[in-house]
């Protein structure tokens, strides 16, 4: 053995090292729940809710029943509020009821790759898949229907309908290199966090701080707040000559 691999051998063993960090995901994946709440938006945004003008609108939410249903109510009630329509808290109140319901919201996933798929040969020997180019999407759907009537009559108020949208993530590998990203979920993306949807408008402090109150502010300046004046508290005892 040549004089020179010893001291290799011996620098790469004391340079050697191994690093694990530990990570963990949430139960629903980022990519799952906004695929769901892009496929609500676009489902909601192809409703016309400016006929809700000047409405006291009365939000039943019963017939909501799938995931993320909080988004979906929060949603329609903002959407009632931006049309100009007002939201009341009792049926009693309302000019109009607006009925949700959801008729499937959910992702799916799917994927395909263009290579030599795995197999066996005789003899035990198995042959490992080669994928040349791999299309993975997982797509989001929701379809939403609305009904609308009168509280005090129980007529409709128009004939309703239902409102059904798609979500994608597609991602592409070439070769193992990946993934190349298309589809709505990317869109939403760039658009939200870029340009001007990147500029922050309102920043917390770094800083925890609070003011204390008027009562406390009065009790450490001598000073009291009477009929809208100020007036200096007397330091004395209350039996003091004026």
């Amino acid at each position: 053995m040549s004089p020179r691999v010893i001291p290799s051998i011996v620098l790469t063993a004391f340079l050697a090292g191994c690093t694990t960090a530990q990570t963990s995901n949430t139960a629903r994946t980022a990519t799952e729940q906004l695929l769901l709440s892009n496929a609500v938006d676009q489902s909601l945004d192809k409703v016309d809710f400016k006929p809700l003008h000047g409405q006291n609108v009365f939000l039943e939410e019963k017939y909501i029943d799938s995931v993320d249903k909080q988004y979906i109510i929060a949603s329609i009630r903002h959407r009632i509020l931006r049309a100009g329509g007002h939201l009341a808290e009792k049926i009693e109140n309302a000019d109009i009821v607006l009925e949700p319901r959801s008729g499937g919201v959910g992702t799916t996933t799917s994927s395909s790759f263009v290579g030599i798929p795995s197999f066996s040969l005789p003899g035990m020997v198995t042959i490992p898949e080669v994928k040349l180019f791999t299309r993975s999407q997982q797509a989001g759907y929701a379809k939403l229907g609305l009904a609308a009537y009168d509280p005090k009559t129980r007529e409709s108020r128009g004939q309703g309908g239902m409102s059904v949208a798609q979500s994608n993530d597609n991602n592409y590998y070439f070769a193992g290199v990946g993934p190349w990203q298309t589809g709505t979920l990317r869109e939403e993306i760039t658009r939200t966090t870029t340009g001007t949807a990147a500029i922050r408008r309102d920043q917390l402090p770094p800083n925890v701080a609070f003011t204390p109150g008027p009562k406390r502010l009065q009790e450490e300046s001598g000073t009291a707040l009477v009929n809208g004046e100020v007036e200096q508290v007397r330091a004395e005892a209350p039996d003091a000559p004026k």
